[in-house]
């Protein structure tokens, strides 16, 4: 006599072969593993980002209302009060003129951070500009532009913007034309790239074949997809133009004394490192820790900007 036995299936063969009743965490419809996966991504912000944004949110105040920071005269100083060190009446001591150089540096933010405003402003616009069309229109547009950005790389970028300087002139306004035009290829390679990425999307493909012009096209539906990485990549250069500037007013292309400016307020220090160390080492470090601050915001940005996407 035979006998059958219906198969029995194990809890595992089970679980298989029914993937909604799976236990996994990482498989599981469940909303509620969705709002866990939306809350880990809102986890709360670093203390150091933080941090970061209060820096730059300092530093944005100086530029905008020196005189609610500082009383003092930026330009005229007290002789009796010269070489004075850091003390409760002047932060950052004074200088070779009895001038306060705290009161000077925040005076001088709105100098440096508006011609780097200026310099990551035009970077920015035409980086993109280039990049959108490089990369939109393909073949021998984009071999030409892009011929174009990698000789741009090729040059040193303090260096090119120093010949850019010489050629135009000494002031803050040529100095921020000079470090966008060494800032460009880096927004029209992003740009490129992210333009070359959206393009052959089937939103962008039904656009081109319903008749929608080309502009608007790039307009409407490339540029706001691609902008993301190229926002971010504006608040690391950013960081990277504060530098630049400063570098040029410290080698003297920048506005002439008495102006204050952060990398002149540098230079004009280095005669008294012996002596009155605070004249080179505290405007040092304020730029320095600004230019951290911001790379830590472009970075955070720029994670953001990765997840979403």
């Amino acid at each position: 006599m035979t006998t059958t036995t219906a198969p029995v299936l194990s809890s595992h063969s089970a679980l298989s072969t029914n993937p909604a009743q799976s236990t996994d965490p990482a498989r599981s419809p469940d909303p509620v593993g969705r709002r866990t996966g939306v809350l880990r991504f809102r986890r709360p912000a670093r203390p150091g980002l933080i941090l970061s944004i209060a820096v730059v949110a300092l530093v944005l105040a100086w530029a905008l209302a020196p005189g609610l920071f500082a009383h003092g005269d930026p330009i005229n100083g007290d002789p009796t009060q010269r070489l004075q060190p850091p003390s409760a009446a002047a932060w950052f001591g004074t200088d070779h003129l009895g001038r306060d150089v705290f009161t000077r540096m925040v005076y001088g933010a709105r100098t440096s951070l508006g011609t780097t405003a200026i310099a990551v402003l035009l970077a920015f616009g035409a980086g993109t500009a280039i990049g959108l069309v490089a990369g939109y229109a393909g073949r021998r547009v984009d071999a030409v532009f892009m011929r174009i950005i990698d000789v741009l790389q090729s040059v040193p970028g303090l260096l090119l913007s120093m010949a850019v300087v010489a050629a135009l002139g000494f002031g803050p306004v040529n100095i921020a034309i000079a470090v966008a035009i060494a800032s460009v290829p880096a927004f029209a390679r992003v740009s490129r790239g992210e333009v070359l990425r959206w393009r052959s999307t089937v939103f962008v493909e039904a656009a081109r074949l319903s008749g929608i012009r080309t502009p608007e096209i790039v307009v409407r539906h490339v540029l706001p997809h691609a902008a993301g990485p190229v926002v971010a990549l504006a608040a690391l250069e950013f960081g990277s133009a504060v530098l630049a500037v400063s570098a040029l007013s410290f080698l003297g292309f920048g506005a002439p004394p008495p102006t204050p400016e952060w990398g002149l307020l540098v230079s004009e220090g280095r005669d008294y490192l012996a002596s009155a160390w605070w004249l080179t080492t505290l405007p040092g470090l304020t730029i320095a820790v600004v230019v951290l601050s911001v790379n830590s915001i472009a970075r955070a940005l720029s994670a953001s900007g990765r997840r979403q996407s």
